[in-house]
């Protein structure tokens, strides 16, 4: 299996820049955690659409990253989860 890793990282780097890669990083990283607090909480998908107001099918393609939500957006599906954005140095 790290073969297949180490393969996949090198095609990684020839195809997108390190600022692609770490903007996708980002992103799965605070989606992760949305599903993480999610899951964790016991709260349905529709659920947190009653919670945060952003609609359930939204929620969806978020989790299924099929969709790059606005800052808003993922500031809303976090609140009620107890859960914010944190900016730092890298």
């Amino acid at each position: 299996m790290k073969h297949l890793t180490d393969e996949w990282d090198a095609l990684e780097n020839e195809i997108f820049t390190k600022e692609e890669i770490a903007a996708s990083d980002l992103r799965v990283a605070i989606i992760g955690e949305f599903i993480k607090a999610r899951n964790e909480r016991g709260v349905s998908q529709k659920k947190l659409e009653a919670m945060s107001g952003v609609k359930q099918p939204i929620i969806a393609r978020m989790e299924k990253g099929v969709t790059n939500p606005q800052l808003d957006t993922v500031l809303k599906v976090l609140a009620p989860l107890g859960k914010t954005l944190y900016v730092g140095d890298l």
